[in-house]
């Protein structure tokens, strides 16, 4: 009896089994019939469409449409890149490349060398700020040139020789080079230095391979000369790789802390990063500076810090991107950039902004149009607690917890900028007299600014170049243009480090979170934050 029961179970559950295997078969047959009936379905559209279309038709444009409509149903940064976009893409994340060793801009038609990078193979030939490239390897630069167009041209193999062929104001004639190619470091740390007695200044500009690496040198170098607090910058850092964005905020939380992690559909999309056991800078007050240029990896860092209460974060509300996206080889070298999974700040915030209707160009402004957040706005948002028990929003980017909304330029200082006049005018003031001017950056810093000859000659150059600003406009602009001015002359004797210090003066926003520091202090102690500001 017991033996006839045991074997009817065993019968009622194989059955059972096959019942549902055959449900599942016939579910996984059903999606896989399903599948291919619509890949028929656009198989007998594309024939129509290349048969009986009024005009011949590109298959590889239409393909590409397609695949472009594709991935517009899922989200705003699952993207198809080509092979010539997605070669121009993977160069940013590179720590390095073989070339000359030059910053340059395209204006006007014509090439010019903004700065040789120091230590390359055009700083140590002599090539200066302002010379303009007129040929290549014996060929003219085409007044139609692109940056694309000088990338070829100018990188290449190691060791390799380039002919470059420049015009140099006040020297008649051309003057050749033969340039060895050599490799140049591609900074994503390329500004650090005191910019207050005891305060340093770090910014990234994006999370690239050696980023981490590049922080920590950076960080030690400040310490050395005497650093006790820090300001981190990450406005206009678009992202870059996670595992950077994990090792930037490693170097400065304890070991064991949740830096991110991020849940997906795929088996190895969910991960949890810890800080690691390594050296920290974890003894300093801190304020990370972000905007709403600030994406991505930028805003990992930016939200592991505040979770932590390990920054004071400052500027205005991030871009809101929380999704990871895997690069993905395709066949003819071009790639699918295609969202794996979405990562959480640690007290478990998914960051990214709604993006259901489906507008990718009002994605994007509406990261750029949320200075001061309305309380309305707020209160749908989730609510989180940093460790210290402060409230952070998630579901819209990283709240600072001070804003501190950026300065725009007026419309005279735009005009100027637009003119390129800065740049010119240093070139001219520093012309063939370099040696009449300090050798040391820090003694210029002190010691030089625009005479009132060289204002009035500046005003005079402003009209020949044809801006369109009065003589009151002028004069209403005097210190931003002896600032500028002297940042392009520090620029073109010093390189773009030192222009870049000087136009931090200016920098409105920049010096209002420096000021800030005391609340960076309470913070580090442990001391309860004084709310949220505007200032």
């Amino acid at each position: 009896m017991r033996s006839q029961l045991r074997n009817a179970q065993r019968w009622w559950v194989a059955g059972v089994v096959g019942v549902a295997l055959w449900v599942g078969l016939s579910s996984g047959l059903s999606a896989q019939d399903d599948l291919r009936t619509q890949l028929d379905l656009f198989g007998q559209v594309l024939s129509y469409v290349q048969s009986q279309y009024v005009d011949p038709v590109d298959n590889e444009k239409l393909i590409k449409g397609a695949i472009d409509g594709m991935l517009a149903t899922l989200d705003p940064h699952s993207v198809y890149m080509p092979a010539d976009r997605y070669e121009q893409f993977s160069e940013n994340f590179k720590a390095n490349y073989s070339g000359i060793g030059i910053n340059f801009d395209i204006r006007d038609g014509k090439l010019i060398v903004i700065s040789p990078l120091e230590g390359t193979p055009s700083f140590r030939l002599g090539i200066r700020a302002a010379d303009r490239i007129v040929a290549i390897d014996g060929k003219d630069v085409p007044a139609n040139v692109t940056n694309q167009d000088v990338f070829k041209s100018l990188r290449g193999p190691e060791g390799s020789i380039v002919k470059v062929s420049i015009q140099r104001e006040g020297i008649p004639g051309r003057i050749d080079f033969d340039i060895a190619r050599a490799k140049i470091p591609q900074e994503s740390v390329p500004y650090a230095f005191m910019i207050r007695p005891g305060v340093g200044y770090i910014r990234i500009t994006r999370f690239a391979s050696a980023t981490g690496e590049e922080l920590e040198t950076k960080l030690e170098q400040l310490k050395a000369q005497g650093m006790k607090e820090l300001l981190l910058d990450l406005r206009f850092n678009s992202g870059g790789l996670l595992n950077q964005a994990v090792e930037v905020s490693d170097r400065f939380l304890p070991a064991g802390q949740k830096i991110v992690y991020t849940r997906g559909r795929g088996p190895n999309s969910s991960s949890d990063f810890y800080a690691t056991d390594r050296d920290k800078f974890s003894d300093f007050p801190m304020i990370v500076l972000v905007d709403h240029g600030s994406a991505s990896a930028s805003e990992i860092a930016a939200g592991a810090l505040q979770d932590t209460d390990r920054g004071l974060v400052v500027g205005v509300t991030t871009f809101g991107k929380g999704l990871v996206q895997n690069q993905l080889k395709l066949r003819n070298n071009s790639a699918l950039l295609l969202t794996i999974a979405k990562y959480y700040t640690p007290s478990g915030r998914l960051i990214q902004r709604d993006y259901s209707s489906g507008d990718k160009e009002q994605y994007q402004e509406e990261a750029f149009s949320r200075d001061v957040e309305a309380d309305s706005v707020l209160a749908k948002r989730p609510k989180f607690s940093t460790i210290g028990g402060r409230t952070v929003y998630g579901g819209g980017g990283i709240r600072p917890d001070v804003l501190v909304p950026s300065e725009s330029l007026t419309v005279a200082e735009v005009n100027l900028e637009r003119a390129s006049i800065f740049f010119d005018y240093a070139t001219k003031v520093v012309g063939n007299d370099r040696d009449k001017f300090p050798k040391a950056y820090d003694e210029f810093a002190k010691t030089w600014t625009m005479s009132d000859a060289q204002m009035a000659e500046f005003k005079k150059y402003a009209v020949d170049k044809k801006v369109k600003l009065t003589a009151a406009e002028l004069d209403k602009e005097s210190p931003y243009i002896h600032r500028r001015v002297k940042a392009e002359v520090a620029s073109n004797l010093f390189g773009l480090v030192a222009r870049y210090r000087i136009d931090s003066e200016g920098d409105g926003q920049l010096q209002k979170a420096l000021d800030l520091m005391p609340q960076a202090r309470r913070l580090l102690a442990g001391t309860p934050s004084e709310g949220k500001k505007k200032i």
